[in-house]
């Protein structure tokens, strides 16, 4: 069982001519805006305070990369979706999140994070089929499992992987606030990481 020992934060980069890379797998954090990627990067690190966590929509608006245990970048990127944002800005975060995907060598996998209270978006069904295309390994996290009730949670899944035309169990059920799913999410993580080193 891998265990998260230590996470640092280690760049931001405003584009992809910005990426340089830095020789780690990288695990690439992709959701729509305010679905709690930062909430869930602290979670994995166990440090509330390893990426600002904000209320407001649309707060990350860089490619923040982080290292894990030495081993590994986790890199949070900018949230979709946003509609209060301008057209120019959410077309610079959309050139600067496929022009990284697309640059990056060392891309081991993808975290697509879905608000279980929800169904996928069009941008999240979008987002899906581009990891997909270019051969990125995506693993489904449906977060905020804390947020309704166990009753609810099975129908809840089948809906989203409907959605997504993928099986349910190919769906994780992740808490930023319990922890619930943490150590599967590790685990899973590992399994990408081990594959690319």
């Amino acid at each position: 069982m891998k265990t998260i020992k230590n996470a640092v934060f280690v760049k931001s980069a405003s584009s992809a001519t910005e990426y340089k890379g830095f020789g780690k797998p990288e695990i690439v954090l992709v959701g729509r805006s305010n679905v709690g990627k930062s909430s869930l990067l602290n979670m994995l690190a166990n440090n509330s305070k390893l990426a600002k966590v904000s209320s407001t929509q649309g707060k990350t608006r860089l490619l923040n990369f982080f290292l894990f245990n030495d081993e590994f970048m986790l890199v949070d990127l900018p949230g979709y979706g946003y509609a209060a944002t301008s057209k120019v800005e959410q077309l610079k975060w959309k050139n600067m999140i496929e022009g990284y995907i697309k640059k990056s060598k060392n891309i081991a996998s993808a975290i697509l994070i879905l608000d279980i209270r929800h169904l996928p978006t069009v941008q999240d069904i979008q987002m899906f089929e581009f990891l997909t295309f270019y051969n990125i390994s995506v693993t489904i996290v449906a977060t905020k499992y804390d947020k309704i009730k166990k009753s609810e949670c099975a129908k809840k899944m089948r809906d989203i992987a409907a959605t997504l035309k993928v099986g349910v169990e190919n769906i994780m059920l992740v808490s930023s606030e319990t922890a619930h799913g943490r150590q599967n999410l590790i685990d899973r993580i590992y399994q990408f990481v081990g594959e690319s080193v």
